[in-house]
């Protein structure tokens, strides 16, 4: 069985929690080729077993370059393995009392290596990844390398999956759509965003940001919008430091957007200066959809 099908044939299994991004009705999937909605709009499943839901044309930063580098770096270097290990915990948790299957959601996704660490630490065979990102290069390269989760080209704004067709949605270090949020989730459907705090990546901002608006940070603002949109269960706090190799420094340099605007000199500079020490300093805002009356009307 190819790629495309195996991704169909796992998409079928779920197609009750799509709804198409052009009309927001439902769909099926025909002939382990496509997704159709009832209007007969269609979106095909590529050969890598992903699909393209978007309805525009859109400009990433991102490219396979920095996906590669990503990969390499939460895959191999375990750099971000206490993440995973805290927001698998947070899942399990809430999943106790859940009796079923259930879809775990990563809105931005990038290449989908940390929803399928995440998942592969909650050890539950009846949880599936659904991971959406706006760019296809990140997505293409999901479905490539984790067959076991569904793979969506999409936008945030106008997702294509229905009104409460989630338990679960993880926002890693991306931005929120939190009207969307709270229409995909489940009412008392848990959502996970991880933010960073003042010293996250902080021997990046002192070599190349000093001085400068980007050499501080604080998560204040997103914290409170976030507690606007859903009750605030808690807030995980992860602060460590730990010592790459020097290869992973280079992937990690190549992957943060904080080194966008760099030049190569610059980031060798860095590379090559000794330290390879990183501080991993993030808040996991656990959240739940409790839902007012006036929502529920």
């Amino acid at each position: 069985m190819t790629n495309k099908e195996k991704s169909a044939e796992l998409v079928s299994k779920w197609v009750h929690v799509f709804s198409c991004p052009v009309c927001n009705s439902p769909m099926k999937v025909v002939d382990l080729k496509s997704l159709i909605c009832l209007n007969n709009h269609t979106f095909d499943f590529a050969k890598q077993g992903y699909v393209n839901m978007m309805t525009r044309s859109v400009d990433s930063h991102y490219d396979k370059k920095l996906f590669e580098a990503r990969q390499k770096i939460i895959m191999e270097s375990n750099l971000y393995k206490p993440l995973h290990a805290w927001v698998a915990h947070v899942i399990k948790e809430h999943l106790k009392l859940t009796k079923g299957p259930v879809m775990v959601f990563d809105a931005g996704c990038g290449e989908g290596s940390h929803l399928q660490r995440i998942i592969a630490e909650c050890k539950n065979e009846a949880i599936t990844g659904l991971g959406l990102d706006i760019s296809k290069e990140g997505i293409r390269m999901a479905a490539g390398n984790y067959e076991d989760s569904i793979w969506l080209v999409g936008d945030l704004a106008n997702s294509p999956l229905a009104d409460h067709s989630c338990y679960v949605i993880l926002n890693i270090l991306s931005p929120a759509n939190y009207f969307e949020f709270k229409r995909i989730l489940v009412p008392d459907g848990l959502i996970v965003k991880v933010v960073p705090r003042a010293n996250y990546l902080e021997e990046l901002r002192e070599a190349f940001y000093d001085n400068t608006d980007k050499s501080v940070y604080n998560n204040n603002e997103t914290v409170s919008l976030f507690k606007q949109h859903f009750h605030l269960v808690d807030i995980i706090s992860l602060n460590y430091t730990k010592e790459l190799t020097k290869t992973e420094l280079t992937n990690f340099v190549q992957m943060t957007p904080l080194t966008w605007n760099l030049n190569r000199e610059q980031l060798d500079k860095f590379t090559n200066q000794g330290t390879t020490k990183i501080t991993i300093d993030l808040d996991i805002l656990v959240g739940m959809n409790k839902q007012t009356k006036r929502e529920e009307e």
